[in-house]
């Protein structure tokens, strides 16, 4: 937790958290100080504006539409993003990360890529990373004022190459469909056309339009991304100490994906979760919040709580049993209304007994993570990986990986 939130209200059970998370009368306040890329965008919503946009853009988060991304979509473009990395033999995990999420979550917010050129991924790549220092901006080090221009510029950049022609061939598609040239199918499915079909029901502005198609890119790559380079992490590591689950990771998903939960709860995207009240508010235990007082949610003291995850909390352990109604993932999604609206394209459903295999959504990270497992993923030993200095958020630098040469190794 950081300095700037010292007068807080703090939140450390579970129970507290989800009432917070329920609760009317708490907005959203973590991302106040990167307005460049959020102001307005779907998680700083509150009240009838959140439920409006949510309840459009929930269509594109429905189980079917899932399915099909992970089933069609995106194992064509986990193999192009990680084939060339792969014939080299080595590559930079926190970057081939970044790369393999922004690719994913490129389809689902709508964005064209017209050459699939390694130069055209570079600077999508850039305009992302440039997108989610503003949703990071709490917790970044250095002159955020210095930062903030770097960011505006980043975004005009990006909407002359990628967002209007993106939408221009929206406009066209939902037109066409609309006098029947086409099937209302072929218009694509995605965050940037459920926003363009309804810009005047919604009364969102153009650079509205160009924020929430940079945030679902940014929070689609991004949080899916460290949670990528930390799952392999803490795969290659668990291996170590348990030499029995050395290559299951290749043949088993149910076990990927709980490692992908077990390391979502030990280290959320962000350490906090932080609202403001906007009325006094007395929760059920009796503690009192008064109107104007911010409040952080300890995401990860809730998280490692002995409680609700057994007496080794702090640790990765892909085998703990919980107990019923204590969510593998923890609170690291949010609760309530404001949930994280891509808590299943990221992290799948938990497999339940009496479910086909077939209705199995396992989500991005674990089908990323799996993928590169089976390319037998390994830490480079002659370059260690390195943790950030830029943030106050704890994200690895640089996570240097080499590939076996035949596939199936951890």
């Amino acid at each position: 937790m950081t300095s700037i939130d010292a007068e807080a209200v703090t939140i450390t059970t579970m129970s507290e958290a989800k009432e917070v998370f329920r609760s009317k009368e708490m907005r959203q306040a973590l991302y106040d100080r990167g307005d460049v890329v959020m102001n307005g965008v779907l998680v700083n919503l509150h009240g009838e504006a959140h439920r409006d946009r949510r309840r459009l853009e929930n269509r594109l988060f429905r189980r079917e539409t899932l399915q099909h991304y992970e089933r069609d979509l995106f194992p064509g473009v986990i193999d192009c993003t990680l084939s060339p990395h792969v014939a080299t033999g080595h590559a930079e995990l926190v970057s081939l990360g970044h790369e393999l999420m922004m690719n994913l979550a490129a389809v689902n917010a709508g964005i064209d890529r017209r050459s699939q050129t390694l130069a055209e991924t570079a600077r999508l790549y850039g305009y992302m990373m440039k997108f989610i220092e503003a949703a990071t901006a709490l917790h970044h080090v250095g002159d955020w004022s210095e930062a903030s221009p770097q960011v505006v510029a980043a975004l005009e950049a990006f909407d002359d190459e990628f967002l209007k022609p993106s939408i221009e061939r929206r406009r066209q598609a939902i037109e066409a469909a609309d006098v029947g040239r086409i099937a209302a199918e072929e218009v694509p499915l995605d965050v940037l056309s459920v926003l363009l079909r309804n810009e005047d029901q919604l009364h969102l502005p153009a650079e509205l339009i160009r924020r929430e198609v940079a945030f679902f890119l940014l929070a689609g790559a991004h949080t899916s991304a460290t949670a990528f380079t930390r799952t392999i992490d803490n795969i290659l590591t668990w291996c170590e100490g348990h030499p029995e689950d050395v290559g299951r990771g290749v043949t088993d998903s149910s076990w990927v994906q709980r490692c992908v939960h077990e390391t979502v709860r030990l280290s959320p995207s962000s350490p906090i979760a932080m609202r403001r009240a906007l009325a006094d508010v007395t929760l059920r235990t009796g503690r009192s919040i008064a109107v104007g007082e911010k409040v952080v949610i300890d995401l990860v003291r809730i998280n490692t709580d002995p409680s609700l995850f057994g007496d080794d909390a702090e640790a990765f352990n892909p085998r703990r049993e919980l107990p019923d109604g204590v969510a593998p993932h923890g609170i690291s999604f949010g609760h309530g209304a404001h949930a994280c609206i891509g808590e299943e394209l990221a992290a799948g459903v938990v497999a339940g007994p009496g479910r086909e295999a077939s209705e199995y959504e396992w989500g991005l990270v674990t089908v990323g993570v799996q993928a590169a497992l089976a390319r037998g993923v390994a830490r480079n030993p002659e370059d260690p990986p390195r943790m950030s200095t830029g943030t106050a958020r704890p994200y690895w630098a640089a996570y240097p990986v080499v590939f076996a040469s035949g596939m199936g190794g951890t």
